[in-house]
């Protein structure tokens, strides 16, 4: 199966590069969106040997990750997989979802932290599940760790889902617009590594943000 890597990335240069070595060890295709880093993440990211491109100003993940679907859909590939930058996300377990994908013909596949969420911190665990029990029930599909950035999608998914979000919702925006299509959603177990780094996403504006998304889509 022909894979591409997308990680959208925001001043991650001390992570980014030592991660696209080990992907591109595993020979496959790496795509760094840039989102206006104020450090050398674009060259750190270029150095390991991943196309980069950079937005001359911070779009939002969302925005990056629609970004890098567009380019990743003219490649030809069989899957895109997302990966976030921060150094969470073990290369190895990739292996797992193009298993995942080869032998159960899922369309799309979220990585689960929530089996061993020991190391997640405790308001990330609570806003984790609760925001993944709204999701399940908007898409009709249980999905236990649904803010997981760790995600493979086969190429008809991001060709034919419209998505009219640029921030961190884009990622529940997806999953639910996906359901609505008819698309199967699979979730596997997956190793995270959590650092003492305080996480990009605000907790008040991007929370408000993605229940006023979660109330606009019950009328949809």
């Amino acid at each position: 199966m022909k894979a591409c890597v997308i990680i959208p990335t925001l001043n991650e240069e001390e992570n980014i590069g030592g991660l696209v070595s080990e992907l591109r060890a595993k020979e496959l295709d790496v795509l760094v969106i840039d989102d206006g880093s104020e450090d050398k993440t674009s060259e750190a990211a270029e150095n390991a040997g991943a196309k980069v491109v950079r937005n001359a100003r911070n779009l939002g993940k969302g925005a990056s990750l629609k970004i890098g679907f567009d380019n990743a859909l003219s490649g030809g590939f069989d899957a895109v997989i997302t990966m976030d930058g921060d150094g969470q996300h073990c290369a190895n377990d990739i292996d797992k979802f193009i298993d995942e994908a080869e032998k159960n013909g899922a369309e799309i596949i979220i990585g689960n932290r929530m089996s061993d969420a020991s190391a997640m911190p405790p308001l990330r665990y609570m806003t984790n599940k609760l925001m993944s029990w709204g999701i399940s029930g908007l898409t009709g599909q249980r999905i236990p760790d649904s803010q997981c950035g760790f995600r493979l999608f086969i190429p008809g998914v991001l060709k034919n889902v419209k998505l009219g979000t640029s921030k961190y919702e884009t990622e529940s925006e997806i999953l639910i617009r996906a359901s609505r299509m008819g698309y199967r959603i699979r979730s596997i177990p997956i190793k995270t590594l959590y650092f003492n780094r305080k996480s990009q996403i605000n907790p008040f504006v991007d929370t408000l943000r993605f229940f006023r998304f979660l109330f606009s889509e019950l009328f949809r």
